[in-house]
């Protein structure tokens, strides 16, 4: 990324994605498997213009209240307030035709239920706080892009070391307790970014951001493995697009409040640049704490069903020895 806005048109940041994708798709085409999927139905037109439209104006209402002195601006209030009645309208909607965009009946099962509202609040903690660090390295440290892009690595490396082990532990203790796990170290993580100065250490802000990786690691595939693991098989094509569609709104809320924040402090007469990115990450930790709350509610939501499969392989244990 560094490299292309350095040397390219800042328009090829998107652009990039073409060849990708072109890639992407022939390999798709000569290595998966042919398998049968079933009808997928009409595409729900309705639905996705609904859905779209809403979670735009949500994202634009909160990025206007950057903008605007008041939080209650017309301007910033109507169109979080349209973006509401439409998502109501969709849930509506979605409850009355065969083949939704989303599925929203699949939320009876409190174990996908709670691990969506888990993968939402990590979109939205994760996400959010990613831009707040390379503009650290910009506006504060002065850095390059290409070397900013660099320094934001140690995340992504923290991510991959932990991520053989999260298949493990999620088997052996569920889902939301190792997403409760790794949201704890995120939000440990986030305490130390909400410290850093002018002159900090590079070494120790990289130590910092490979702590957040771990955490990152084992949040977000555990919780997701949890929710697929409730599902009957029929239902996995609809579930997966609904946990990428929520973590992709939270991690726009989140990107939309935490810009918010930045922007409003740094205007502030009193608040050194450096200050704003300090309240930012204060509000990233506050996210992360949040989080917490959904992974909570999965692993209560998980426990029963994680009992009743201990109950079943020790009955089934026990009559072993009587066919015998």
């Amino acid at each position: 990324g560094g490299t292309i806005l350095q040397n390219l048109h800042w328009s090829w940041i998107f652009l990039v994605n073409v060849p990708i994708g072109v890639i992407a798709l022939f390999l798709a085409w000569r290595t998966l498997p042919q398998t049968d999927s079933g009808e997928a139905g009409r595409l729900d037109v309705l639905g996705l213009a609904l859905l779209s439209t809403a979670s735009t104006l949500l994202v634009y209402g909160l990025s206007q209240a950057g903008t605007h002195s008041s939080l209650t601006a017309p301007i910033v209030i109507w169109p979080i307030v349209a973006a509401l009645v439409l998502a109501g309208v969709f849930c509506r909607h979605a409850l009355r035709v065969e083949h939704p965009l989303l599925d929203v009946r699949l939320y009876k099962n409190r174990v996908f239920a709670a691990a969506s509202l888990t993968t939402f609040g990590l979109g939205a903690a994760l996400f959010g706080a990613m831009i707040l660090v390379p503009l650290y390295y910009q506006e504060i440290r002065h850095e390059s892009v290409i070397v900013t892009g660099l320094l934001v690595g140690p995340q992504g490396l923290g991510m991959l070391l932990v991520m053989p082990l999260t298949a493990r532990l999620t088997q052996r203790f569920g889902g939301g307790r190792v997403a409760m796990g790794g949201v704890s170290i995120l939000a440990l993580g986030t305490i130390p970014l909400a410290f850093v100065g002018t002159h900090t250490s590079i070494l120790y802000i990289s130590l910092v951001l490979l702590l957040r990786g771990v955490g990152i690691g084992f949040s977000f595939m555990p919780a997701m493995t949890a929710a697929f693991a409730s599902m009957r098989p029929e239902q996995l094509s609809d579930a997966t697009p609904q946990l990428n569609v929520l973590q992709r709104i939270g991690g726009a809320i989140g990107t939309a409040v935490l810009a918010v924040v930045l922007q409003r402090a740094t205007g502030h007469a009193v608040v050194k640049p450096v200050g704003a990115f300090q309240d930012a990450y204060w509000w990233s930790l506050g996210i992360a704490v949040l989080s917490l709350i959904p992974c909570l509610v999965l692993l209560r939501a998980e426990n029963p069903s994680a009992r009743l499969s201990r109950a079943a392989a020790n009955a089934e244990a026990a009559v072993e020895p009587l066919g015998a």
